[in-house]
């Protein structure tokens, strides 16, 4: 099954406890108890289950207690350097208020002033109180950080520690232990506050969406593509850092000031611009900023027909890289902006429309829709390649999910992508496309990857290309070289959760779990209903042997299958087996056609090795995408003494 997790395409880590002379003191309200030390929430004596960023929202109300809190100065507080969609802290507000029996309607702690903020109502109180050691969580759980910063011992005081036999240099021990840890802490969240500033690079660019000036306002579709193709057309610079169409969308609509998306995005650069359109004549005007200091380095009005659209973006491409390569770019840094033909006014507005429906997401109406105007535009001219290479990716997405008979829907979305590059030999989009269809599909890595390097060739700073250079790197079972390439997309596209949910999964593979969990952390704090992340975060806590917490994130899961799969892995896991085989039940019954693979590792999981293959069987002939994970996927490991093992690996082209 193609799913976010499968294809490739930081949060914040839990915050670490302040560094200083003496540890936060617990704060109290009602039966609460906030230890900012430990990163724990207490009702009485029973520990309360957290996530890290809800810890922080609610840590940083209580600190606040009384004053009213805007959402931006939380965003500021907890997020620093980092864009979140504000969508984000209502989600933990409401996390929060679930824990402490809260409502919105009748506060007892968390009162919400409507487009104002929020503020914590409920007296709160300081205390020297330390966490008894029966009330210490139990060394198997990890709460809201892997690891306890401070150990029981160390919350012994003093005098205690004297009367109970301990020799004046072990308590002087335990100081300097806890000094350590907690300096070793403080280097690391410098270290992650570092990585999130995203260094600016001189010869980078973030292209902002360019703003419909249109009398009806109703162009934001074509305002929309045009950002887009020059955010591509750019792309093709080499030696420029182009921010992928993802992290640039983020502020459409948003004015904010060009020095924060700078630092957000990392970029030294700007281009923003407008259209006009008004029937088939087009203004566009682009500006070319500086971030550091506002200085416009470059600006230009274009008044082209409709069917000079194409032209007129390689134009402004190519004067955009000539204003930046004089100090910032090689000589031979223009890139190739040239369109190989023009194509007329209704098939290249089909094809923008058709852009904005690939770009919204994934669901059928949406696939439908794009692939109802890459047809309009195709039959509007025959001879538009980006217009097949959309039809192409359209199909691809179909055939993977199975909106369509994966056989045929490859077979098209294939044909598709080879008229694409008939057409236009220098159009990456198809061999993206193609690539991911010998991925996906064909199990033709060795062309995947020529697709792959051919469009890498074409366009250097694509942040797809990078991805699905990472994806074909995992399915063959290159983890350390799939790790490395979703990293040069994020570095590329730093906002796109996707890129950061596929890096956590390769991290969970090959058992670096802090890492991945913070990857995760990061996917959700850009989109909180990414499916599959909830997922893999059960999967990492199963090998940490977390079983609760893996509950936990499994019951948050936003996917179906994702859900079902998660489901019974984890019920197996905890000896719930009449549970773990009713949620088997369902995702077999829903999911057959297009979940064979992960059927098979919930058998492989549970020790049920026969029935295990005949899924991966079942897997292969299906060509579903999750077989290639047989490799490389943990869930699986019983199965690679088996002398069947091999036999079905070389099936899909692959050995140990």
């Amino acid at each position: 099954m193609y799913s976010t997790e499968k294809i490739g395409l930081m949060a914040s880590s839990p915050s670490s406890p302040e560094v200083g002379p003496k540890l936060p003191k617990t704060k109290s309200f009602g039966p609460f108890r906030l230890d900012a030390a430990n990163h724990t929430l207490w009702r009485n004596r029973e520990r309360l289950s957290i996530t890290p960023k809800s810890f922080d929202v609610l840590r940083y109300l209580v600190e606040n207690a009384g004053r009213l809190v805007s959402q931006n100065e939380l965003l500021e507080a907890l997020w620093q350097d980092t864009y979140v969609n504000p969508e984000v802290l209502r989600k933990y507000i409401l996390e929060i208020r679930k824990i402490l029996g809260d409502r919105a309607s009748q506060p007892l702690y968390i009162e919400t002033q409507t487009k104002r903020g929020y503020r914590f109502v409920a007296p709160v109180s300081e205390d020297d109180r330390v966490v008894p050691s029966s009330e210490s969580p139990d060394p198997g759980t990890t709460g809201s950080t892997a690891d306890q910063t401070v150990s029981a011992d160390s919350q012994i005081p003093n005098d205690a520690k004297s009367r109970a036999g301990f020799p004046i240099p072990a308590v002087v021990a335990t100081g300097i232990a806890l000094i350590l840890v907690l300096a070793v802490s403080a280097y690391f969240w410098r270290a992650r506050v570092r990585a999130h500033n995203h260094p600016q690079s001189a010869a980078s660019i973030a292209v902002l969406p360019f703003a419909d000036m249109s009398p009806d306002h109703d162009q934001g579709y074509f305002a929309d593509g045009l950002s887009e193709q020059l955010i591509n057309n750019l792309a093709k610079a080499p030696g420029l850092k182009v921010v992928g169409r993802s992290s640039a969308f983020q502020f459409k609509g948003k004015n904010e000031d060009v020095r924060a998306v700078g630092q957000k995005l990392g970029v030294a650069n700007v281009l923003e611009g407008s259209v006009r359109k008004d029937g088939d004549h087009v203004r566009i005007t682009a500006s070319l900023i500086k971030v550091d200091d506002g200085f416009q380095l470059w600006s230009e009005s274009f008044d082209p027909e409709i069917n000079d659209v194409l032209e007129t973006q390689g134009d402004i491409a190519r004067d955009v890289t000539t204003a930046l390569q004089v100090k910032l770019l090689s000589p031979t840094a223009s890139g190739n902006y040239a369109v190989s033909r023009s194509t007329n006014p209704e098939a290249y507005q089909a094809y923008l429309q058709g852009q904005y429906f690939v770009a919204r997401g994934q669901n059928k109406d949406d696939l439908q829709q794009a692939l109802a105007y890459a047809n309009q535009s195709i039959k509007l001219d025959a001879k538009f390649a980006p217009a097949w290479a959309q039809r192409s990716g359209v199909l691809q997405s179909m055939a993977t999910v199975v909106l369509i008979e994966p056989e045929d829907g490859y077979r098209q979305a294939r044909e598709s992508a080879q008229k694409a590059i008939a057409l236009d030999p220098n159009l990456p989009a198809g061999y993206l496309t193609l690539g991911l269809i010998q991925t996906n599909h064909d199990w033709d890595w060795s062309g995947a990857a020529a697709s792959f390097n051919r469009a890498a060739a074409l366009a250097p700073g694509n942040a797809d290309v990078a991805g699905n250079q990472a994806y074909l790197a995992r399915s063959m079972g290159h983890l350390d070289e799939a790790i490395e390439s979703y990293q040069r997309a994020i570095a590329t596209d730093p906002l796109r959760a996707n890129f950061h949910l596929a890096l956590g999964y390769v991290l969970y593979c090959v058992g670096r779990y802090d890492e991945a969990l913070a990857a995760l952390d990061r996917a959700e704090d850009l989109n909180p209903n990414l499916s599959s992340l909830h997922l893999t975060r059960a999967k990492i806590f199963m090998f940490r042997d977390q079983p609760q917490e893996a509950l936990a994130e499994v019951e948050k899961e936003t996917g179906e299958w994702e859900k079902y799969s998660g489901q019974a892995l984890v019920y197996a896991h905890f000896g719930r087996r009449a549970e773990s085989d009713q949620a088997l039940k369902n995702l077999i019954a829903t999911h057959q056609n297009d979940c064979a693979y992960q059927i098979a590792e919930v058998y492989a999981y549970r020790g049920e090795t026969d029935p295990a293959f005949q899924w991966l069987e079942r897997a292969i002939r299906q060509r579903d995408p999750g077989s290639a994970e047989i490799k490389t996927g943990p869930l699986v490991q019983g199965l690679r003494q088996d002398p069947r093992y091999d036999r079905q690996l070389k099936e899909i082209g692959l050995t140990r």
